[in-house]
This record gives C-alpha cells, structure tokens and sequence, in this order.
C-alpha cells in the first residue's frame, strides 16, 4: 500500500493527516480528477447489519465526503415528528410543556415522501399527521385493595387520526410509534390526559427530533505492519499489547495480523522500547468504518442511501446554479 496513504502513527503524535488528492501535489503526478479511477477505487461493503443497526466500509473518499454523508445522516435525511400538541386535558403530575417534550422525542414510523414540507400554509392531509391520545388511570373496582389500571402511559396508546385520503395513501404503512413501548408518563387513579398531536416534516437541523439515527460516526481502518522477525519470548507480549483477534502466531516474521479492524489504535505496543522499529502502526486514510444506529423511523440498510439522495439533491442544486450564473456573466 502506498505510505502517502497512511496516517502515522506515532507514540506522541500523528503524522501525514493531510490529503494529498489535488492536482500537482506530487511532482511527476497529474492528480487530476479521474471519474473511471474514481469508480474503480470506490466501495461499500456492509459488514454488520441488525434490526436497528448497521456498519459497513466505505473506500475510496476523502475524508470531507465521508464526512458529508455522517453529516447528512444526522442533520439533513428527513423525518416526521410530533410538532404541535394541542392539550385538551391533563391533569397528571407532569406539565404540559415537559409532556409535549417526551412526545416530540418519540420516533415515528412514517414515510417522510407521503408528506410535503409546512411552510407558513395552513395544516392539512399533505403535510400534517394527526394522533390522539387519550388515557386515565383508576382502580378496577372501589375495594381498597383493588388493583390500578392504566398507571403508565405507553407510546403505543398514540391513535392514528387519518386526514383526507390519507387512510389510502399510507395504508400500506400506517403511521405509529417506531417504538411502541416507550413510558410517556405515569399516573395515579383519578389522573387522566386528552390531546391532539400534529406531526410534521424535518430535519435533523431544525431539531434533533427529526434526525433519523441515534448515532453515526466513522473511524479510519487500522494499519498494522511487521517489520522484522519477533524473537520467540517477545511474541506472546506482543500479541497482548493488542485486543484480542488482532495479531496471532504465524506468517514469516512469526506474527502476522488477523483483524486489522478489532484494533482499537491504543499504542500500548508503542510503550515498550523492546518493539522499537519491529512494529509501525498507522490508518488507511480513504477506508471508513461507519456505524450507524437507527431511531427506528428508517431501516438501518435504508439509511446511507437516503443520505446520497440527499447530497446527490444539494450537489444537483448547485449545479444549476453555476450554470445560471455561468449563462448570465456570458
């Protein structure tokens, strides 16, 4: 592998962090934007993927594009949310302002393209989703000793109010709680609640309501090289200054690297003056480990192409811009 694309690492600090993908860096090198070099290069592989999470690699991007896509994960993929709580009766211990936070903050399961973005017109089938909720907490019967129903109040209590033609349009997926066991409050007998819930779209960067992922971040794939034979007594030290399944016995120098992936870059191989110059440590710097987790509202796998859509719609906007600027100065 090409050193210029390793990011060193070193006991105290870090050394060439800069990208070099720009013409004329390199003496004897073009550097000029090469789309089939591009596409030859690119990659994504999902290595990990569950109910509500998924990781996978992206190779082949500088650090500003893997950067754009966690970016837009978080802040610009869109989502419908609780905007407005219209509170016709609570009389819980909780206020109405702090109940109408925890509900916003509830993830819902509903496709973003049925409805339109709401602007400064009024609410309506095309960019509005109504729920009602509705609960009260009494005893089963007037014995002293009678058991307490409806003490605590679920997510899964939010009921469906359809609008226009929506109970055709989003039949195939009616709208609800991404999570139906989330506790909104607990009451006492005699304690009740009525509202009416408006839902919106988007995004993350209006509130972190409408972002799609509890978490996405990335890491550069660690780079680990052998350069010489390890002496026989070192090699199990050696094994242990790493977690386990990153180096094993073996291969010509006595220790060959398993998974690079598993090492969590510490450096405590670098602590030991009996390693110096048999170990050099470093990360790919075009090779991203992502990991995104979903709130629920998007399929984990949905989530990174989502996001291009996303660029591909800012990078298309652009575009026409230039070409409007570009036909006016002409």
């Amino acid at each position: 592998m090409d050193r210029r694309n390793i990011v060193e690492i070193h006991p105290e600090h870090v050394g060439n962090v800069s990208s070099t993908s720009y013409p004329l860096h390199v003496p004897g090198e073009s550097g000029a934007w090469d789309t089939q070099l591009f596409e030859k290069n690119l990659k994504v592989d999902l290595t990990r993927l569950t109910t509500d999470q998924c990781e996978f690699d992206l190779v082949g991007v500088d650090a500003s594009i893997a950067n754009a896509v966690r970016r837009s994960l978080i802040a610009e993929v869109p989502t419908v949310a609780i905007e407005h709580v219209y509170v016709w009766n609570n009389t819980s211990i909780i206020q109405d302002e702090v109940l109408s936070h925890r509900l916003g903050l509830i993830p819902l399961a509903i496709d973003p393209s049925k409805l339109s973005f709401k602007m400064d017109e009024e609410a309506n089938d095309q960019n509005t989703v109504v729920f009602n909720l509705k609960a009260e907490c009494h005893k089963s019967s007037s014995a002293k000793d009678a058991p307490v129903e409806g003490r605590y109040v679920y997510s899964s209590q939010l009921e469906w109010d359809p609008k226009g033609d929506q109970s055709e349009s989003m039949a195939d997926k009616p709208p609800a709680p991404a999570n139906p066991d989330i506790l909104i409050a607990k009451m006492a007998p005699g304690q009740k609640m009525e509202m009416e819930l408006h839902c919106e779209k988007g995004i993350g960067k209006d509130h972190a309501k409408f972002s799609p992922v509890a978490t996405a971040s990335y890491r550069l794939l660690p780079h680990i090289e052998i350069l010489q034979m390890i002496p026989e007594p070192l090699i199990p030290k050696l094994i242990s200054c790493f977690p386990e399944g990153v180096l094993e016995r073996g291969g010509e120098n006595g220790v060959r690297v398993l998974d690079p992936r598993k090492d969590t870059v510490s450096r405590e191989v670098l602590r030991h003056p009996e390693f110096n110059g048999m170990i050099r440590l470093g990360r790919v710097q075009d090779h991203f480990l992502f990991s995104v987790e979903s709130t629920g509202v998007y399929e984990p796998e949905a989530l990174l192409p989502a996001s291009i859509e996303v660029l591909q719609k800012k990078c298309a906007l652009m575009k026409l811009a230039l070409d409007t600027l570009s036909s006016e100065s002409s």
